[in-house]
C-alpha cells in the first residue's frame, strides 16, 4: 500500500542550511532526505504534526512503525533507529536555526538526588570553598558512598570515629587506585572540617585522616619534546573543515599552554580582533587573562572561521562539533581524541599523552627559554607558586647550565 506523498516541513530551506554548514556530506545528505520524507509520510498517515513529533521519542516511534510496515523490514530496528535518528535530529536542529520553536529533542533528566542532610555541606563547598558544580557533585557522590558504608555498619547516626574511617579507606583501597583513594580521603577531611567549623562536631579529626602516599613525580612525565609538538601540528590535515578546527585548537594549546577546559570554554566573543587579544577564563580560579593574539594563531583562527566552522549554528562556542546538532565540544575527552588522532598521524608516542601534555610542554619550554617562573605561573593562571612547580619538573636544557665539569 502506497501512502500519499507529504512534503517535509521547510525541507528546501533545511537543505540549504546543511549545504552551507558542509554537514552532512553529499552522500549522507541523500540518506537524510530519504528518512525525512519517510517521516513526513508517517506523520501524514497518523495525522501527526511534523514539528511536534520531532523528538527522540517521536523518532523511536517512527522507527518502530517503519520496521513493522513491511514484512521484509522485520529485524531492521537497529538500522532504522540509527539512520533515522541522525536524519531527524539534523532536521530538527536546522529548523531551530531557522527560527522554528520545537519541543526539546530529549527530555532533561532530573539532577541526581542527594541526601538533604548534605545540602549545607554542598553550600559550604560552593560559597566558602568556591568549588565548581562538577567538583561538588563528585564530592557529594563520594560522601554518599561513605554514608552508605556507615549505614551498613549501623553507625550512620553516631559521631564519625577514626577507626571506621581507617577501615573504610582500607576497603576502598581494595577496589580503587591510590590516587582515587587519596581523593576520597581529601573529601573526608573536607567534610570533617565542615562539621567542626559549623559547630556540628566538637573537634576536627581532619588532620588525623591517613591517606595513601602519592608522589607527583612518580607518574610519567607529561612534557613532550618541542619537536614532537611541531610534528603533531604539521600532521593535522588542514584541507578539511575538521582539520582546520583541530589545527587552530592544538596550536592555541601549544602556544598559550591552555588546558582542555579553557579551550572548550572559549567563545567567539573572547577573540578581540581589533585589539589583537584573546580572553581566557581559567576554570579552577575563574580568573580572566588577556593574551596577545599572535599572528600564527590569528591566521589559523581566521582560516577555521571562514572555511571550517559551520555558518548556521546557535552556539557562540569558538570550537564546535561538525556533526549535527552543532554544539560546543562537550568535554576534555573530545580534545583528547583530537590530540590522539593527530599524534597517530605524526607517529608520536609518549607514556602520557593527555590533554595537559601541551600545557606541561609550554611551561617547561618557557622555563628553558629563560622566562621567570612567576610569569609562567601568571600565564598558567596559578595563584600559588607550588602549583607552577608541578609543570616545571622537566627543564633539561636549563639543567645543563648547572652541570659540573667532568674531572680529568
Amino acid at each position: 500500500m502506497r501512502h500519499a506523498v507529504c512534503t517535509p516541513y521547510r525541507l528546501n530551506e533545511v537543505e540549504r542550511v546543511w549545504l552551507r554548514n558542509r554537514c552532512p556530506g553529499r552522500e549522507a545528505l541523500i540518506g537524510y532526505k530519504h528518512w525525512v520524507r519517510r517521516f513526513a509520510a508517517y506523520c501524514e498517515t497518523h495525522s501527526l504534526d511534523q514539528r511536534a513529533e520531532l523528538t527522540q521519542c517521536g523518532a523511536e516511534r517512527f522507527a518502530r512503525w517503519w520496521r513493522l510496515r513491511g514484512s521484509r523490514r522485520r529485524g531492521q530496528l537497529k538500522h532504522a533507529m540509527g539512520s533515522s535518528h541522525s536524519a531527524l535530529r539534523a532536521w530538527a536542529f536546522s529548523l531551530t536555526t531557522l527560527g522554528e520553536s520545537l519541543p526539546p529533542w530529549r527530555a532533561e533528566e532530573p539532577p541526581a538526588a542527594f541526601d538533604p542532610r548534605f545540602k549545607r555541606f554542598a553550600d559550604y563547598l560552593r560559597e566558602v570553598r568556591g568549588n565548581k558544580p562538577s567538583t561538588i557533585h563528585l564530592m557529594l557522590t563520594q560522601l554518599m558512598a561513605f554514608d552508605a558504608y556507615r549505614r551498613s555498619r549501623g553507625t550512620a547516626d553516631k559521631p564519625i570515629r577514626l577507626p571506621e574511617i581507617d577501615e573504610y579507606v582500607v576497603a576502598c583501597r581494595r577496589r580503587y587506585s591510590r590516587w582515587t583513594v587519596a581523593n576520597i580521603c581529601t573529601m573526608i577531611r573536607g567534610y570533617l572540617r565542615f562539621l567542626h567549623t559549623s559547630g556540628l562536631a566538637e573537634t576536627s579529626l581532619a588532620s588525623s585522616v591517613m591517606a595513601p602516599k602519592v608522589r607527583v613525580a612518580e607518574r610519567p612525565y607529561r612534557t613532550l619534546p618541542w619537536g614532537d609538538v611541531q610534528r603533531i601540528l604539521r600532521a593535522v590535515d588542514r584541507s578539511t573543515a575538521a582539520g582546520r578546527r583541530d589545527y587552530a585548537l592544538l596550536l592555541m594549546m601549544s602556544v598559550y599552554g591552555l588546558g582542555a577546559g579553557e579551550v572548550i570554554g572559549l567563545s567567539l566573543d573572547d577573540v578581540d580582533w581589533q585589539a589583537a587579544v584573546i580572553r581566557v577564563r581559567r576554570p579552577k580560579t575563574n580568573v580572566v587573562l588577556r593574551l596577545p593574539l599572535l599572528p600564527a594563531v590569528a591566521r589559523a583562527l581566521a582560516d577555521y572561521l571562514k572555511r571550517g566552522r559551520p555558518a548556521r549554528t546557535l552556539t557562540r562556542h569558538l570550537f564546535v562539533t561538525l556533526c549535527m546538532p552543532l554544539k560546543g565540544l562537550a568535554a576534555s575527552v573530545s580534545v583528547r581524541n583530537i590530540l590522539h588522532k593527530a599524534a597517530r598521524r605524526a607517529g608520536v608516542t609518549a607514556p602520557f599523552l593527555g590533554t595537559h601534555a601541551f600545557r606541561h610542554t609550554h611551561a617547561s619550554r618557557q622555563l628553558e627559554l629563560g622566562t621567570p617562573p612567576k610569569i609562567i605561573g601568571d600565564i598558567l593562571g596559578h595563584r600559588d607558586p607550588e602549583s607552577t612547580s608541578v609543570y616545571l619538573r622537566v627543564a633539561s636544557e636549563r639543567l645543563r647550565e648547572l652541570s659540573l665539569p667532568v674531572p680529568q
